[in-house]
């Protein structure tokens, strides 16, 4: 072993020449996965050190529309400090009325916040707001033109602004919100009289319970003590469940990109090992000849593949390790939570342990191979055959194969996508594999044309030691990781093309009191003659019930029966709205007055197995209304109308008190001509004047909404072009591997060429042709493959709509196939600017 060691370590004196493409393939597959799981380990290292800061608390209770009773509170405070927010949308104004902005308004009292500090920046009048006081965050206090001392108009009371938010600790744990936030204190919110029968807001209660104390264990105390409360619970363990589920759909494509890295880097060593050992043969030959045993052989040349591929590994470690701060410092606002910056020694020895099998899986075979050659070779050369590895190798290959496997699913997060990956990226080898034997195949049974370098293209297809199966898995590979990468990024652009209709609603209005809907149209009116205003009544309550089993008894809901958690909201028509099609059972006569009827969701119904002439319980403001299932919808949710999972026969909820929303849409938004000066001057004027008339109402200005979500798209489109690059990068990599792993045979053949009389652009247009052929035919399989890889990442990771680009896919096809026809071109010209008798001596 000494001895291999040192004729190892004296050959590589001479450079690395033949294994730089598998430094580099082991260098960016474990870089990725380093990166990756160094990553994530840094986020979730600072969800859970945050965990109690992000929630507020140690255990969190939310209610809609009621605050805790006597049984509830007292139930809380038995296990701890019980700190109370109220949370509603509201429009804060500016004194004047000369315009109002939505914001997420949060009243607090004086226990806020039990975890973190709230702080405010500098050149605020106090600490915190006070009675009749508001802090604003930054966005609003820009828009609203207001600095510390000035005042603004929430509801019906004036407010000093304290200052502009610089840190508020539990606002990740918020979720989305509509607007900046406001915050205020409790005994300040009841002066607003924002707050009234039918107003949307949530309570919340948050409990600081003692060190050592077990958050679970506290909850089903308090859920034992108020069994009908029906609040939604969180501990620290979950605090930012939005947050947590984003970061968990974009760990698991990571968790995707970085073993796609992997895979087309072990095809990538595979090409470097066998282009560097086949240029060995003589070298390997003269070893023999002068006594090396075959074990001597294979322990140099595994030595020598084992230190270039520790290099690789080493600095793809380094490389992985730094990621973190990097994408901090560069793009640490794409991310929902900053990441606790840290050496995580975990995802690190892992990633090594992965390049390191991967690099001894693809060398196994190629140096099993290299320990057979004979010192034969020495006079037959490149006539000599390649003999084969032997079963014993091959079934060690399985082996490590076996182990790569295993490791991938015992470390991911989300082990069946881990091993539905590999059994398709093992699907796919075997796929190309084929496909290459088959193309080897087709071509030597093909009549032979007439031109002459047709016939040489086609011959280059199936002759002995031809490149074409070595080429259809690098060329496969790549352009299906180019195909699948532009399905995914179209469907992140696409997403807002589908979900956005043409002709969206101006605005959206909620809390419009119940007596106010007439004064509220007339307002639209006066500034907007024509616009289309659609009013329904809003009421918000929970299913209590289905059939005869409460909700509160059901062990296991379904992940998709979304309305049976928390408050939902309700309403009651007489006539189908707009955008709903039912699809069993019957709409009621518009004059029906008897028992309850509801017509449900027919998505939610399916995950319930719900049919018509079931029942279904709901409790609005304390009461229970049991209501008898008389049809079911198909809801055209993307229409971005007033659409309710639970619509009610007018009888079952008109005399409960409620409020009104409403969708408003301006001529001008329905294409009726006009600009988007008059518009936008429209939209100030109703903004204006609906803030003024009812303060307890709230306008959502959908244009807003839409930058919102393209903001929250854009981020999840930056960190999977990110990711996505270094596959590429990883893909380009293997094809100039492949090319060049396959230069020593066309050396030898353009040498012969060029000594039959053939020119140097003969045997390029020959090359050139080989490489169209070849890069045509695996399009196909590659498009193939984007198509349902793209689709299970973009519909079942990602959480997208199906909504490709083709035309951008087919083009990355194309490009990806003149990419590959490029490199093929370029890594020839080394072929043919070789002599054919220095050629001749080194072959």
């Amino acid at each position: 072993m000494m001895l291999a060691l040192r004729m190892a370590v004296r050959e590589l004196r001479g450079g690395l020449t033949g294994l730089r493409l598998l430094a580099i393939c082991l260098f960016l597959g474990v870089a990725a996965l380093a990166g990756v799981g160094s990553l994530g380990a840094a986020i979730d290292a600072a969800l859970a050190g945050q965990g109690q800061a992000i929630l507020g608390g140690d255990i969190a209770f939310d209610l809609n529309q009621r605050p805790a009773n006597a049984i509830e509170r007292a139930a809380m405070r038995g296990e701890g400090q019980v700190s109370q927010i109220i949370r509603m949308r509201a429009m804060i104004a500016r004194p004047d009325g000369q315009e109002a902005i939505l914001s997420e308004l949060k009243a607090v009292d004086n226990a806020y916040p039990l975890y973190g500090r709230l702080t405010l920046e500098k050149g605020a009048i106090a600490d915190r707001p006070r009675h009749d006081e508001v802090a604003l965050g930054e966005a609003l206090a820009d828009r609203l033109r207001v600095r510390p001392g000035g005042q603004v108009r929430i509801g019906e009371r004036l407010f000093r602004v304290a200052g502009v938010i610089a840190d508020e600790p539990d606002r990740l744990g918020s979720g989305f919100a509509f607007g900046p936030t406001a915050l205020v204190t409790l005994d300040s919110l009841e002066a607003t009289r924002l707050i009234q029968p039918g107003s949307i807001y949530n309570v919340q209660y948050r409990i600081r319970i003692p060190a050592g104390s077990d958050p679970q264990a506290a909850i089903a105390r308090i859920n034992a003590a108020s069994p009908d409360a029906r609040w939604e619970v969180r501990d620290r363990s979950n605090g930012a469940p939005g947050a947590r589920r984003f970061l968990e759909r974009m760990g698991q494509f990571l968790v995707l990109v970085g073993l796609t890295a992997l895979v087309v880097a072990g095809i990538g060593v595979g090409n470097g090992v066998t282009g560097y050992l086949e240029g060995k043969r003589s070298s390997i030959a003269t070893l023999k000849a002068l006594g090396a045993s075959s074990r001597t052989i294979f322990l140099t040349y595994l030595f020598q593949i084992l230190l270039v591929a520790a290099g690789g590994i080493a600095a793809g470690i380094i490389v992985g390790a730094l990621l973190p701060p990097v994408i901090t410092a560069v793009a640490g606002d794409a991310l929902p939570i900053p990441p606790r910056l840290a050496l995580y020694p975990a995802p690190l020895l892992t990633s090594a342990a992965y390049g390191l099998l991967t690099a001894l899986l693809f060398a196994v075979i190629p140096l099993a191979q290299a320990r057979r050659v004979r010192a034969t070779t020495l006079f037959r050369g490149e006539l000599e055959p390649v003999r084969g590895a032997g079963w014993a190798v091959i079934t060690v290959a399985f082996l490590i194969a076996f182990a790569i496997a295993g490791l991938a699913v015992l470390t991911a997060k989300e082990p069946r996508l881990a091993l539905w990956f590999i059994a398709a990226a093992v699907g796919l080898l075997a796929l190309l594999t084929l496909v290459g034997g088959a193309v080897q195949r087709l071509a030597a049974l093909l009549p032979r044309p007439r031109h002459p370098l047709a016939r040489l293209t086609l011959a280059n297809l199936h002759r002995p030691g031809a490149q074409t199966s070595r080429l259809v898995i690098a060329l496969g590979l790549g352009l299906s990781l180019f195909a699948t990468l532009a399905v995914v990024e179209t469907n992140l652009s696409g997403q807002m093309a589908t979900s956005i209709p043409k002709k969206a609603p101006s605005f959206f209005a909620i809390d419009i009191p119940y007596d106010g809907v007439d004064r509220f149209r007339q307002i639209v009116d006066g500034h907007a003659p024509g616009a289309d205003i659609v009013t329904v009544p809003s009421l918000r309550g929970p299913v209590v019930a289905v059939r005869d089993q409460r909700v509160s008894d059901m062990k296991n809901i379904p992940d998709d029966a979304w309305i049976l958690r928390g408050d939902r909201g309700l309403t009651y028509a007489d006539t189908l709205p707009a955008g709903n099609r039912i699809v069993d059972g019957a709409w009621w006569p518009k004059d029906y007055a008897g028992p309850p009827l509801v017509s449900v969701d027919l998505r939610a119904a399916k995950a319930l197995s719900l049919k018509v002439g079931d029942m279904l319980t709901v409790s609005v403001l304390g009461v229970e209304i049991p209501a008898r299932i008389a049809s079911l919808r198909e809801i055209d949710w993307d229409s971005m109308g007033l659409n309710f999972g639970m619509i009610f026969s007018p009888s079952a909820l008109a005399g409960a008190p409620h409020s009104y929303l409403a969708t408003i849409t301006l001529p001008d938004a329905k294409g009726e001509g006009g600009g988007g000066a008059a518009i936008a001057t429209q939209e100030r004027a109703i903004n204006r004047d609906i803030a003024r008339a009812f303060p307890s109402a709230s306008l959502i200005r959908v244009k807003e909404v839409i930058s919102t979500l393209g903001d929250l798209l854009g981020q999840l489109s930056t960190a999977v072009r990110a990711a996505a690059s270094v596959a590429v990068a990883a893909g380009i990599a293997v094809l100039v591997g492949a090319i060049a792993a396959a230069r020593r045979a066309r050396t030898y053949d353009s040498v012969l060429l060029k000594l039959l009389g053939a020119t140097r652009r003969q045997v390029l247009a020959m090359q050139a042709m080989e490489y169209a052929a070849l890069a045509f035919i695996v399009a196909f399989i590659a498009f193939a493959v984007s198509v349902v890889g793209g689709w299970y990442v973009a519909v079942h990771v990602l959480g997208l709509e199906w909504a490709p680009d083709w035309t951008i896919v087919l083009l990355t096809l194309g490009i990806g196939a003149f990419l590959t026809i490029a490199l093929g071109l370029i890594g020839s010209l080394p072929v043919l600017a070789a002599r054919p008798a220095s050629a001749l001596r080194q072959l």
